[in-house]
């Protein structure tokens, strides 16, 4: 296995793509830190714990060690370093995933910024930015002193453009300035920093979002929807790969990074990238001519084209009332 005997850290891995960049990672024979505040199993439309992930990562070939930790708490954050050095002594991969807000992101997909309650910003970006910015300190503290590792920060398309709610688009963007900005000071280290993009993922709260949603609006998320192994996967493939540095301070496509390393999503499907022609096919076409997607190329559109499509898209859901406020007409 590539990454037997690396350290690595993934914070918010309870669920989601945290979840599976754990799993890509254990697959790989890594040992995964899995951290997050769920330690009995979560209610609702979330469940998960640290404990099951990290029997995942076991099961898949690696080696799972739970820990708990609120990354929104600087002290906690601090603590879980210090214990990473004591037991293991290294550090090779620190993976910042963890994000608390997903839940409200959707829930206010049909509302404006001044009709949410302010409060979103800081639980939002108190751990996916902020939270970030203080466990890559502290993680690179250790790297520097090794003169290699690879920091992965975990955003999305949000930072490309408008993209259903302020606080999140400007939080992503942000956490990519923040990846350019760290990679430039740790160039000179032997580390390397990038920002992941991920499409959109099937988690537990997306499938529960794609059971509510208008018809027209399901066929979307089925066309783009990937799993969150192909993060996983791809993130395992980076801090494998030996001229990682050549990628240091950019924006990796998860799933164009599989594809380019020759990996699969989790049914065993090509991994696709969310900005393909095909993907987009399937997105448009109605159903009696869904199979005619499959003829379409894989080939990827231009992010300049991509932009304001995406921004079209929320400024449609915004106006419908959210993914399960439009009539099935509208969606």
């Amino acid at each position: 296995m590539i990454l037997t005997g690396r350290v690595t850290l993934v914070t918010g891995a309870s669920r989601g793509v945290g979840r599976g960049i754990a799993r890509g990672l254990g697959e790989s024979g890594a040992t995964v830190y899995v951290t997050g505040r769920t330690t009995s199993r979560g209610g609702g439309i979330e469940p998960g714990t640290i404990e099951s992930v990290a029997r995942e990562v076991d099961a898949a070939g690696g080696r799972g060690i739970p820990v708990a930790c609120d990354h929104g708490v600087t002290a906690e954050i601090e603590a879980l370093f210090a214990r990473i050095e004591r037991d293991s002594g290294r550090l090779d991969v620190l993976v910042n995933n963890a994000h608390s807000g997903f839940a409200e992101l959707a829930e206010n997909a049909g509302r404006t910024f001044w009709e949410i309650d302010p409060g979103v910003w800081d639980r939002m970006n108190g751990v996916g930015l902020a939270g970030h910015y203080v466990a890559s300190v502290h993680g690179a503290r250790m790297m520097v002193a090794a003169r290699s590792g690879l920091i992965v920060n975990v955003s999305s398309f949000g930072s490309l453009c408008y993209l259903c709610d302020v606080a999140y688009a400007v939080g992503k963007t942000a956490l990519d300035r923040l990846t350019a900005d760290m990679a430039r000071e740790l160039r000179p280290e032997g580390v390397a920093a990038v920002s992941l993009w991920p499409g959109f993922v099937w988690t537990e709260l997306t499938s529960s979002l794609r059971e509510g949603a208008t018809p027209g609006y399901r066929r979307v998320l089925d066309a783009y929807g990937e799993s969150p192994l192909v993060a996983g996967r791809a993130v395992a493939a980076l801090a494998a790969d030996p001229r990682v540095m050549r990628v240091s301070g950019r924006v990796q496509i998860a799933a164009e990074v599989a594809a380019r390393h020759g990996l699969r999503e989790e049914d065993g499907g090509r991994a696709l990238s969310p900005r393909s022609f095909r993907r987009l096919a399937k997105a448009l076409l109605p159903g009696k001519w869904q199979r005619l997607a499959r003829l379409a190329p894989t080939a990827s559109i231009p992010l300049f084209l991509v932009a304001p499509a995406l921004s079209r898209f929320s400024e449609r859901l915004k106006s419908n009332g959210g993914f399960r406020g439009a009539t099935s007409g509208k969606g």
